[in-house]
């Protein structure tokens, strides 16, 4: 039996995600048929760009909110499998009962309202033996939602939204060893999570240390940072490293293509960076460590402009040698460091 109440948590995220009213309308069923082909152009646009091979052929899923959620929480469920062994092996019936179904609730909650906001989505393929991965994903209610709202072009908008999560795809099919490495690292920092002997008294000590400094408690990876390990810290860095590099590139090729084919994409990417600097999310970002993923794009943005300024863009393919090649969150923030590494 499961230790977390896993459908708890999509009727959670699925009530607070809430329909976009046009799902059920004609414009829903048009993006559906209209789905495939904009990806295949996507994908050869991003390709052509990017230098990587697109191998084979995704499934291209146009995806309710709700849909998106049971999606994203079954991939939870995948992943956090040994933490949910962990937790069945401890505590009272009752204890376990509890925990589960708050796991559950915050996991749905989480999922429900990035459910309102994601705009696409490259699902991995991750192995479970039941088909589920390798899969470009577009949340059509969110996708109408931001045309209406902003008056985009709906056919760039929708080719520039692809493009994006086309160039994810690349990164993971194109390099071999990329997807390998992605999984063994959250892999292991699932693994890590194994409760910490004196935490209490270790947190004690950070607030304390954090008053004396003038320093906010909990940073841009949130309460799970300042819950962290100083092991799962380094996971953490190396994780957000690589996300970074993963969304800078895929920011920076879609910004590139679509400045040279859509007519609207200096608006459409204004858009979206201010959409994510929302003040109004600030507290939520922080306390969730959301705050670190909308960092992850300004962050690997700049990466990507300053090593194509110092090395040329061709410098950008090393990226794909070799796991070893991957910058540190350090050099995330100074790329030249990267550039004498590797070049």
């Amino acid at each position: 039996m499961s230790a977390v109440h896993w459908p708890l948590a999509v009727r959670v995220a699925a009530r607070i995600a809430g329909r976009y009213p046009l799902e059920d309308s004609y414009h829903f069923a048009l993006l559906q048929r209209q789905a495939p082909g904009l990806v295949s152009r996507a994908a050869e646009l991003a390709a052509q760009e990017t230098r990587l091979s697109w191998l084979a052929e995704p499934r291209v899923d146009v995806v309710t909110r709700a849909e998106w959620c049971r999606a994203n929480v079954a991939t939870f469920e995948r992943l956090l499998a040994p933490v949910e062994a962990k937790l069945a092996a401890a505590g009272s019936a009752l204890g376990k009962r509890l925990s589960g179904r708050l796991l559950a609730a915050e996991s749905g909650a989480l999922v429900g309202i990035l459910a309102r906001r994601v705009l696409g989505q490259y699902e991995l393929v991750v192995p479970t033996g039941n088909g589920g991965g390798d899969t470009v994903m577009l949340v059509g209610g969110n996708l109408l939602a931001m045309e209406r709202l902003h008056e985009f072009r709906p056919a760039e908008f929708r080719l520039w939204v692809a493009l994006h999560e086309c160039t994810h795809r690349l990164q993971f099919t194109g390099v071999p060893w990329l997807g390998p490495h992605f999984l063994d690292l959250v892999s292991r920092l699932v693994e890590s999570s194994a409760a910490e002997p004196g935490r209490v008294a270790r947190l004690a000590g950070e607030v304390r240390a954090a008053a004396r400094e003038g320093r906010p408690l909990i940073d841009e990876t949130g309460l799970m940072g300042l819950l962290a390990t100083p092991e799962q810290r380094g996971l953490i860095d190396e994780a957000q490293a690589l996300m970074s590099v993963l969304e800078g590139h895929g920011h920076v090729i879609m910004d590139r293509i679509g400045g040279r084919l859509l007519v609207s994409q200096h608006r459409m990417s204004r858009v979206l960076k201010a959409r994510r600097r929302d003040p109004r999310w600030s507290t939520f970002l922080r306390l969730t460590g959301l705050e670190m993923k909308m960092k992850q794009y300004e962050m690997g943005e700049r990466f990507m402009h300053a090593v194509e300024r110092q090395g040329g863009f061709e410098a950008i393919d090393r990226l794909w040698e070799r796991a070893r090649n991957l910058p540190t969150l350090d050099e995330i923030r100074h790329p030249s460091r990267w550039l004498e590494r590797v070049a």
